[in-house]
């Protein structure tokens, strides 16, 4: 065994060499190959999102044996908008060309992105859209367009939403695994698959509210550049009145079926090019690598931090895409001992985990505040449970309009597995103890006494209260009033403004402006935390000795494999890999809601 261990290792060490020595080529090649390109004159835009759009660029796991991946840039939310806010005025880019079925992410991310198109419309420039087959959000955005066109044999989705929960529980017990379950709310409905089959009515009643109103304002966007309503276009929906493409350009929803050389023969047409030319374009990725130094304020000047808190929030220091407690905490306090650090924007899109992992970087943002440094927070697609924990106490919170947010609430979910191993595995076990609480951490074969769960329930209900009462201090509101709408209840962020748990309903600009304005700045610059290198850049780092982080994760290569596997499943494995990977009481919002 220990031979093949070391085979395998040193196969995948040479592996990584190959791919590391392409890689350094590549990355030569890159440094000395001429400079950055130029966009050519009378040229157009071309959105397509094909992948996930992290808040914040390249800050993804990157599997390091997918060697494809180590030259690519994941552009973030941030640096699209500026992207398209620097088109506008760009005397090369002449229009936007969206090229997009669909659109990964939230409606708060696709809202962001659908009002600055709009912004760049009134520039005079033109903004065509076109696709095969057009998924709901796809839709949502290329409905922003001038002209929206569809094959002749695609369509358009235009069926409402909804939104599905998957039960483990039923599965559970026909293997013999049995959940014990402590939460505090009840509306904490995350640990529902777990212990029940349907849908408890308080989940069912909080999961219709942000649904409808989500959908609402959905079709309200779509109808204000449909020149319709959108009580016109949910009895479209609800009558199912879009089965094909022709249903949709019959009622309005596109301008006409057309094939991809005829929507080119268009673009053509505008920008005055002969049909035998050929159209400049620029994807949004090369236009990131050729404008990218132009997107930031450069100079010797104060600093808004904007600290970007996407993913789950987990203990220790996590990887590029989530938020560990302790990396997140260091950062903060070396922005707050930074004398150039005049204001800090905490910008979440998170459904939080770790409850102690939210509490560290809870605190070091209450340390900034009391050292005179204004804090606000701004909240993306969703900042909910442990995501509004570490929000709630800033001076001022902005959210979407339909941001998720709320879930104030907390559980503990722990796994007797002793049915599992006697009755299928034929495997038991036995224990020495030293006192009558010694081996409540030593695995999930033995039950817990009624003494012990109530322990554990008793440590549950403590940080809640302790969840309620940083909301109550942050909000200035009573404990009793924050009860109220805590519960793990889930809120829009058009009902989380009537109800007090944010201020302003706007996006992270306006976050910024406020945090411009409290600290009083004239000349200021936007740096964003964490500061997140390529693969290229960790690479090159190496090369001149400088600190670096190339790792290669055997744990994260496995499971790049299954999910490529799973495709579209493997959203149940990141489920379940989520609830294996939990520690301690979480702060977590019960379900992802995707919307297609």
């Amino acid at each position: 065994m220990k031979f093949i261990k070391s085979l395998l290792t040193s196969c995948l060490g040479t592996v990584f060499g190959i791919g590391a020595f392409i890689g350094i080529i590549f990355l030569i090649a890159a440094t000395f190959g001429g400079g950055t390109p130029q966009t050519k004159p009378n040229s157009v835009l071309v959105l397509s999102f094909d992948d996930m759009i992290p808040e914040l660029s390249n800050n993804t796991a990157v599997n390091p044996m997918e060697f494809s991946s180590w030259s690519k840039q994941t552009i973030g939310l941030h640096d699209i908008l500026d992207l398209i806010e620097y088109a506008k005025t760009d005397k090369n880019i002449q229009g936007i060309y969206i090229s997009s079925s669909g659109l990964p992410g939230g409606l708060a991310t696709a809202k962001k992105i659908r009002d600055k198109i709009e912004e760049f419309k009134e520039t005079g420039k033109f903004v065509y859209a076109y696709s095969s087959y057009f998924t709901q959000k796809g839709y949502y955005l290329a409905s922003v367009a001038d002209s929206v066109f569809v094959h002749p044999m695609g369509g358009v989705d235009f069926s409402g939403f909804s939104g599905q929960i998957m039960f483990y529980k039923g599965m559970m017990d026909k293997i013999g695994l049995k959940p014990r379950i402590f939460y505090a709310g009840k509306f904490k409905s995350a640990t529902e698959p777990f212990r029940r089959k349907d849908m408890t009515p308080e989940n069912r009643l909080q999961v219709s509210e942000y649904l409808h109103g989500s959908y609402r304002l959905f079709l309200e966007k779509i109808a204000g550049n449909r020149n319709t309503t959108a009580n016109a276009l949910y009895a479209l929906a609800d009558s199912g009145a879009i089965q094909d493409a022709e249903d949709a350009e019959e009622n309005g929803l596109v301008d006409g079926l057309r094939y991809k050389d005829q929507v080119l023969t268009t673009i053509r047409s505008r920008l005055g090019v002969p049909e035998d030319k050929k159209i400049q374009s620029v994807s949004i990725g090369k236009y990131y690598s050729m404008n990218s130094n132009k997107l930031r304020k450069i100079g010797d000047r104060d600093i808004v931090a904007v600290v970007v808190a996407e993913g789950s929030i987990v203990d220790g220091q996590g990887e590029n895409g989530s938020i560990g407690g302790d990396k997140y905490a260091k950062i903060i306090r070396k922005l707050r001992r930074n004398d150039k650090v005049k204001a800090i924007v905490i910008r979440v899109n998170s459904g939080g985990g770790s409850a102690l992992a939210s509490d560290i970087i809870w605190r070091e943002l209450e340390m900034a505040k009391a050292q005179g440094i204004p804090v606000i927070a701004s909240m993306g697609d969703v900042a909910a449970s442990g995501g509004y924990y570490i929000s709630a106490g800033a001076d001022r919170i902005y959210a979407e309009d339909n941001t998720i947010t709320g879930s104030i609430g907390v559980f503990g979910m722990l796994f007797n597995s002793r049915e599992l191993y006697e009755d299928k595995l034929g495997l038991t076990m036995d224990t020495v103890k030293t006192g009558q609480f010694s081996a409540m951490g030593a695995g999930s074969y033995f039950d817990y006494t009624d003494k012990e769960a109530a322990m554990i329930q008793k440590s549950v209900d403590q940080i809640y209260m302790t969840f309620k009462e940083r909301v109550a201090e942050g909000r200035g509101m009573t404990v009793a009033e924050v009860d109220s709408v805590a519960q793990g209840r889930v809120w829009l962020g058009t009902a989380a403004l009537k109800n007090g748990l944010v201020d302003t309903l706007g996006g992270l600009s306006d976050a910024v402006d406020d945090a411009v304005s409290r600290a009083n700045l004239a000349k200021y610059k936007i740096r964003y935390y964490p500061e997140v290198k390529t693969f290229q850049e960790e690479l090159k780092a190496n090369l001149l000795g400088e600190q670096a982080t190339i790792n290669v994760d055997m744990k994260q290569v496995r499971e790049q494999a299954i999910r490529e596997e799973l495709g579209e499943h493997a959203r149940m494995y990141d489920a379940l890999k989520k609830v294996k990977e939990m520690k301690g009481i979480q702060a977590r919002l019960p379900y992802e809601l995707v919307i297609e």
